[in-house]
């Protein structure tokens, strides 16, 4: 048998969700330093350009909740209560007056009576109980009295009630008295946990026209009904003192009888006992005009409720929090269905994103950019940099990825000239698809010179590779952060997809250094502990190209201060500042090392102070090195470039080359 049901929203025909808006963003994020679990939830909380955001969603929420505080008052039934009390004694006074069959004591009796009803509407109302009315208009706008009372009491625990029994018979208001005892003998059953699952069933057999919300078990009957309940004694705690005392003596009248009271008083303690956990006590400050009965005043209590729990969990502010999270009927019903549509999209966009394979659970329970990840967006990052390096000046045009050396994986289009042999597989290939494609014979296939590919070779030798970046606390404090992190991921994807021969060694260096692998780079928060220990970062690098001794030495220095501290004989940090003596000396020493090493040594130099630029100039020296001052845009560029011109003999070759040719630029 086939279940249909309601449609939750949305275009039926749109493809999934995209990522890449959203990995994009995420790995801008992560590059500013936030950690990837925060940059996923930057991204839902923003949105996307066409995707709203759970900071829209909220502040919907939040509006809706300060409109309806602001525009409604809670007491409308006493405002109803009190216009039909003043029809009927003015039909009634309109009455004696006409009637001139009237004794005149008996009419001066009843006007005095009239004269002298107390000013509390619920005082007056109740004197008037054993009145004798003589117009027939006042008996009826009174008998209105008691039967709103009779709707509204019941509306405030049964929603839809208050129209639902208007002109009600003596059989329906029978049928109710008759539906909440039974009702309380099931949670009184419940309680004490003698009820069954069939009793439940005959129940809603018997009394479901009173449940539009069709529970399926006494758990959601039970549920619904606490909800409202707690929500009606929200209502009466927000009123004054005096509204509350009239309205608890009205009721009293509801229907003409009391039995009514009784057993709406009997289910709000079974009630209370079988969900304690619900908001019994709480109230809230209306200040609006437009006022409100007991039965729309609870839902409006029950509106506010939903509200504060959609704000929460919109808020993903909570240990856990997931878009899962958030009650898409709850948010249909407050804000309507495009609202649960975007929140809809955003759960699927969160989904996808954690079971993509871009982002990983480490062992500390932390999310991280998974390696595929970490391929994207380094691929994005080469893509800048090959653009910066091609727009450069004073490059010579030259096709060849190598006339000779290792093949570097890379293929391209032949053309005249080139010595490269052939890539037969995918020259054959291109073929094949050509002469398809152009109705050919089969089994008769020729080559045409555009079919053919070659394989790129690369003329160089093996590098051992150390990139050492300034991570102390002035990098943070000027905004050179973003770009250090950036420049690593892009030399590290360049190394990994064109120079797999390479060895990287990537360095931190604040008050002390470090080794560290390109994932936990790219995760790192901003420091704030001073101190540059360029000392010990050699003292790394160093033992890197002595484990490499086949290799050619490059050692890539980014730093935007003078050494402060240098790592003892036994082990301890020293800092000082302005830098010590010893701390240059130090410094010094191991660069030399390095420069008797064979290293190929630059500095990139950030920021313009004068110190920095004397002592960088003075160690390039030293080593026969280079010294850059890029721009922080053009830091990636400028590490890249001096990594590739140090593999090219000549240092004279287009950078297209260095990033696969055409392949590249098409990715």
């Amino acid at each position: 048998m086939s279940r249909y049901t309601r449609y939750g929203g949305g275009d039926p025909l749109a493809p999934p969700v995209d990522l890449a808006e959203a990995l994009d963003a995420i790995g801008q994020e992560v590059m500013a330093g936030y950690s990837p679990e925060r940059a996923m939830q930057e991204f839902l909380r923003r949105g996307g350009r066409d995707q709203a955001g759970l900071d829209d969603l909220a502040r919907r929420v939040a509006e809706k909740r300060r409109e309806l505080l602001a525009r409604n008052n809670l007491d409308g039934t006493l405002q109803e209560v009190r216009e039909l009390l003043d029809t009927a004694v003015l039909e009634e006074r309109k009455q004696l007056a006409r009637d001139v069959t009237m004794d005149d004591g008996d009419r001066a009796f009843r006007e005095m009576q009239l004269e002298g009803l107390p000013p509390s509407t619920a005082a007056a109302v109740s004197e008037l109980a054993s009145y004798d009315w003589t117009s027939q208009e006042a008996r009826a706008a009174y008998e209105q009295i008691k039967d709103l009372l009779g709707r509204e009491v019941l509306d405030q625990r049964f929603a839809g009630m208050k129209q639902a029994l208007e002109n009600a018979t003596d059989e329906d208001r029978a049928a109710v008295n008759e539906m909440l005892r039974d009702l309380n003998e099931l949670l009184e059953k419940h309680r004490l946990g003698d009820d069954t699952e069939q009793e439940f069933r005959d129940f809603m057999d018997k009394h479901g026209d009173f449940f539009p919300e069709d529970p399926q078990t006494i758990e959601e009957l039970m549920d619904a009904l606490a909800a409202r309940s707690a929500a009606a004694q929200r209502m009466m705690n927000s009123m004054s003192a005096e509204q509350r005392a009239e309205l608890m003596q009205l009721s009293q009248q509801a229907f003409g009888s009391p039995e009514l009271m009784q057993q709406l008083s009997r289910m709000d303690d079974n009630l209370r006992a079988l969900r304690p956990g619900e908001d019994w006590s709480g109230s809230e400050e209306f200040g609006g005009d437009e006022g409100l009965g007991l039965g729309d005043g609870t839902g409006a209590l029950q509106d506010l409720a939903d509200l504060d729990a959609l704000a929460e969990q919109l808020s993903q502010s909570y240990g856990g929090a997931r878009m899962d999270d958030v009650d898409l009927d709850r948010l249909a019903r407050q804000l309507g269905d495009d609202a649960a549509v975007d929140a809809r999209t955003l759960a699927e966009l969160e989904r996808a994103l954690r079971e993509s394979g871009y982002l990983k659970r480490g062992s500390d329970g932390e999310l991280r950019l998974s390696p595929r990840a970490m391929r994207e967006l380094g691929k994005a990052l080469l893509r800048d940099v090959a653009t910066r390096l091609t727009s450069r000046q004073g490059q010579r045009d030259v096709r060849q990825s190598g006339a000779a050396g290792e093949r570097s994986g890379a293929t391209r289009q032949w053309a005249f000239g080139d010595t490269e042999p052939w890539d037969v597989p995918r020259t054959i290939g291109n073929a094949v698809r050509r002469t398809a494609g152009e109705g050919g014979v089969s089994g008769r296939v020729r080559i045409h010179v555009d079919d053919i590919e070659v394989q790129e070779t690369e003329a160089r030798t093996q590098a051992a590779v150390a990139l050492l970046v300034d991570t102390s606390f002035s990098m943070a404090m000027d905004g050179r952060w973003v770009p250090m992190k950036r420049t690593a991921l892009a030399l590290h994807s360049l190394i990994r997809s064109r120079f797999r021969g390479d060895d990287l060694q990537l360095i931190s260096f604040g008050r002390a250094a470090r080794t560290m692998e390109i994932e936990e780079l790219t995760a790192l928060d901003a420091r704030w502990d001073k101190g540059t220990n360029l000392h010990h970062a050699l003292l790394l690098a160093n033992r890197h190209f002595r484990k490499h001794p086949n290799a050619q030495p490059v050692l890539l220095v980014v730093t935007d201060g003078e050494p402060t501290s240098h790592l003892e004989p036994h082990g301890e940090v020293y800092f000082e500042y302005p830098p010590h003596p010893l701390t240059i000396a130090y410094a010094v020493r191991e660069l030399d090392n390095a420069g008797r090493l064979g290293a190929q040594v630059t500095f990139f130099r950030l920021g313009e102070d004068p110190g920095l630029a004397r002592f960088v100039d003075s160690m390039a020296k030293r080593v026969d090195g280079r010294v850059v001052a890029p721009e922080l845009d053009d830091l990636g560029a400028a590490v890249v470039g001096s990594y590739l011109g140090s593999r090219a003999p000549s240092g004279q070759a287009d950078y297209r080359d260095w990033f696969g040719g055409r392949g590249f630029w098409a990715g």
